[in-house]
């Protein structure tokens, strides 16, 4: 009969354990101190304004009401915003992340001609621009003012973001790339069958980053497209806030309009927020667990 073997049980210190609450404690604090202005903002899109500027609003809606968003979505200009931010970040970020993955690539090749020579290259224009004159200047000169190509065009690349994918590309194992060569792989298959299959946390972080830029762009659709049909919706955000900042108190008469007015105006801001904010709060969550996954990468060698 065999004895019953006992596995010892692992004592941890107390000073283990006191370390361990205060990590905890200290992540708890951190993570409530980010999610407040979160909830708050939400709270106070969905609360009487008069809650909100006397101070009583603390986490949850006061006074509940839907005011804010009711009119902004009587604005019939918002739909159009989304449908033109939602195809500018789809297919703008699309063409950033295939030349940016296809360019680091590239440049992380060690057989590459010249391949110093082109970091340096790319490395430059994130020191010095030509500024917004002469950038206006050339796009005019090309036509392309007043059209929804530049939206996609402006920005294309990112010095940036090249030399991050080609500092990722050249960590990993060059021997997967020699050994595809061998079996008859060409450029391109051992870019899309052996890199990227094993570079979806860097291509992640890319896509969410492309896509921020592309959604809360505004100023350059401000300054080179007039044509409100392909206006983002950031623009039209902007300006609703603005119309209703600037009240005329001339075509006011009626005190209790004019304080309805008021508190409207303040309500709003905190929709616009929630409004323009909504696809990027659905978005994140799809990627979180790549970053997590990026940031152990390279932790553990076998």
């Amino acid at each position: 009969m065999k004895k019953a073997t006992h596995t010892p049980k692992k004592y941890r210190s107390a000073g283990s354990n006191i370390f361990d609450l205060v990590v905890n404690a200290i992540i708890i604090i951190v993570g409530a101190a980010a999610a407040y202005p979160l909830i708050y903002v939400i709270s106070a899109s969905l609360s009487n304004p008069v809650e909100v500027n006397s101070g009583n609003l603390w986490l949850f809606p006061k006074g509940f009401q839907w005011d804010g968003y009711r009119a902004i979505l009587k604005n019939h200009w918002i739909p159009i915003g989304y449908r033109n931010s939602i195809l500018y970040t789809v297919l703008g970020t699309t063409i950033n992340v295939v030349i940016t993955v296809m360019a680091s690539f590239s440049l992380s090749r060690k057989n590459l001609f010249g391949r110093k020579l082109l970091n340096w290259y790319i490395a430059i224009p994130m020191w010095f621009s030509g500024g917004l004159i002469p950038t206006y200047l050339v796009v005019n000169s090309l036509g392309m003012v007043n059209t929804p190509y530049i939206l996609l065009i402006m920005g294309l690349v990112s010095s940036y973001n090249i030399i991050i994918c080609r500092t990722f590309m050249s960590s990993l194992p060059y021997e997967l790339q020699e050994a595809a060569k061998i079996d008859g792989a060409n450029d391109f298959q051992i870019l899309f069958r052996i890199v990227m299959p094993v570079s979806t946390p860097i291509i992640a972080v890319l896509c969410l980053y492309y896509a921020v830029s592309h959604w809360n762009n505004y100023f350059n659709a401000m300054i080179y497209v007039n044509n409100k049909n392909w206006q983002t919706l950031q623009v039209f955000l902007r300006e609703i806030l603005l119309l209703n900042q600037n009240i005329n108190t001339d075509d006011i008469q009626d005190v209790e309009q004019l304080i309805e007015k008021t508190n409207l105006a303040q309500t709003m801001k905190y929709s616009l927020i929630v409004v323009s904010s909504i696809p990027l709060l659905i978005a994140y969550p799809m990627v979180q667990k790549y970053f997590v996954k990026g940031v152990m990468i390279g932790s553990v060698k076998g």
